[in-house]
């Protein structure tokens, strides 16, 4: 049997005798019942043969725009004087398609087959023509599901490459929003574009972008996740340096800022990057309401960013090392509360967080239908159960809840997930050190962000190294119309969105 991989990279010519290419075909596929060969004979003694895969291509246009076209096609008027090989003039004259090529190596059959293009095949000629008609069964466009829209629009990414780029095209009508496709992966051979505006990004970083891609060397990419870990900075950290959304809105707001979007054939998930902090914590909606109310919610934004990741250790620091801080009356209730628990503060965190953390994941995976009662059902009866048996305090069900809660809060939930994280370690080092642990911690994370870059530029932008212009984007956002001049983030070839024009008191 004759390996696939080994004749899609093959260079040699097509074989005149048209049966003989059949023969690879239905070899190198192991006679596959879906791989439909149609011989056919034409006027004059033309024997020709249409390949395609079944499901990936639309019948519809193999009847009427190719079989019914080549049966119903005279001859009369082919001169191979004038039109040269009897393939050009059925291209030029005969088939009502749109999408046609000419193929003339074995390496080119499978990569057009497999992408649902059709092959017809013409003995006695060394080439071929590949016809486009795709077809296969799509999911339609429907509204966003992790990030969904409070006030904007309501259509998400799909799985398919071309509808995902006419998302984004439909949002920027310029012709320089330029595209790009990659195919990576060996086997899958996955169509891998990248999006951007060019008289705004910088070539540098599309540049950069491109090295990276072409780096890749996998047999197969599945989803943005393998090119988001291929891609990213090569420095061991928990937190996100690839922006992910699947809002059309938020990537072509990205675009618009310079940056540059990578998408990936058959996941609805496109990549964006440079990627800073702060991007994480901000959400399309920001622009679609007023500047004083996105304000408000970006600082609720950052509290919940902080209560997640310092309630539970600040708990257990000062129940266990500085009880001193707080009021006598506040600490004789802790201490009564506590006085049946037969566990330390921080065991007794512990195994309620990841008590939390099972049922999270619990209702995530569980059908839809029953996932969430269970996940809520389950935190109420186990939290009333463990206070009522002494296993737990009163107050610790209080902290994990806010906490919980508060989670929620971010936004992006590759940022929420990395807080989850870090507040295990910092929770521990409150168990070990008390409040000098949690400072200790502190200093370290703030050591570590600001060691990142995504893509060359630093990560804590443009907090840290501080940008006093672009501080009317970050913790606030004032009024559009005084936001004339892009971010200074990143370079630009044009730094200005608009003619800046002054507000009437």
């Amino acid at each position: 049997m004759i390996a696939i991989h080994s004749i899609s990279d093959s260079q040699d010519l097509l074989d005149t005798n048209m049966i003989n290419t059949i023969h690879l075909v239905k070899n190198a596929m192991g006679g596959s019942p879906d791989l439909i060969v149609r011989e056919i004979t034409l006027v004059s003694g033309w024997h020709a043969a249409v390949i395609y895969i079944n499901g990936l291509v639309d019948l519809q246009m193999i009847q009427s725009s190719i079989l019914d076209s080549l049966l119903g096609f005279a001859k009369n008027g082919y001169n191979p004087y004038v039109h040269g090989s009897p393939l050009n003039y059925l291209k030029d004259n005969v088939l009502s398609v749109g999408d046609i090529g000419t193929i003339h190596k074995q390496g080119q059959l499978f990569p057009h087959l497999l992408c649902g293009d059709a092959i017809l095949l013409l003995n006695g000629y060394a080439e071929g023509l590949r016809i486009g008609v795709i077809g296969r069964e799509e999911r339609a466009v429907s509204e966003p599901t992790s990030q969904p829209s409070i006030r904007g629009p309501m259509d998400a990414f799909t799985e398919s490459l071309q509808t995902n780029v006419s998302l984004i095209r439909r949002r920027i009508k310029d012709p320089q929003l330029w595209l790009e496709v990659h195919e990576i992966g060996k086997v899958t051979k996955t169509n891998v574009a990248i999006m951007y505006q060019q008289n705004i990004a910088e070539e540098h970083i599309v540049e950069e972008v491109r090295r990276r891609l072409s780096s890749i060397d996998i047999d197969g990419i599945l989803e943005s996740g393998y090119i988001e870990e291929f891609i990213q900075e090569k420095k061991w950290t928990p937190f996100p340096t690839v922006y992910n959304s699947e809002r059309p809105d938020t990537i072509a707001a990205g675009i618009l800022e310079g940056r540059v979007a990578i998408l990936i054939d058959g996941t609805p998930f496109v990549l964006l990057v440079p990627a800073f902090f702060i991007h994480f914590m901000q959400t399309p909606e920001d622009y679609y309401q007023r500047a004083d109310i996105s304000t408000l919610i970006r600082i609720i934004r950052y509290l919940s960013f902080f209560i997640v990741l310092l309630a539970p250790s600040l708990y257990i620091a000062i129940t266990t090392y500085h009880q001193e801080m707080l009021p006598t009356s506040l600490l004789l209730n802790l201490a009564g509360q506590r006085e049946g628990v037969p566990f330390p503060a921080f065991i007794e965190a512990l195994m309620m967080e990841i008590v939390y953390e099972i049922l999270r994941e619990a209702g995530i995976r569980m059908p839809r239908t029953v996932g969430q009662a269970v996940s809520i059902v389950g935190t109420l009866v186990i939290g009333q159960s463990a206070v009522e048996a002494g296993v737990i305090s009163a107050v610790m069900v209080i902290i994990v809840s806010i906490t919980a809660i508060a989670s929620y809060v971010i936004p992006a939930n590759a940022m929420s997930i990395t807080v989850r994280m870090l507040r295990f370690i910092l929770m521990g080092l409150a168990a070990s050190f008390g409040l000098f642990g949690i400072l200790t911690g502190i200093i370290l994370l703030g050591l570590h962000l600001n060691s990142l870059y995504s893509f060359g530029l630093p990560y804590m932008s443009p907090l840290a190294p501080f940008n006093l212009s672009d501080q009317k984007d970050t913790l606030f956002r004032i009024s559009w119309p005084h936001m004339a001049r892009r971010p200074s983030l990143l370079d630009h070839k044009n730094s200005h969105r608009m003619r800046g024009r002054k507000v009437k008191e």
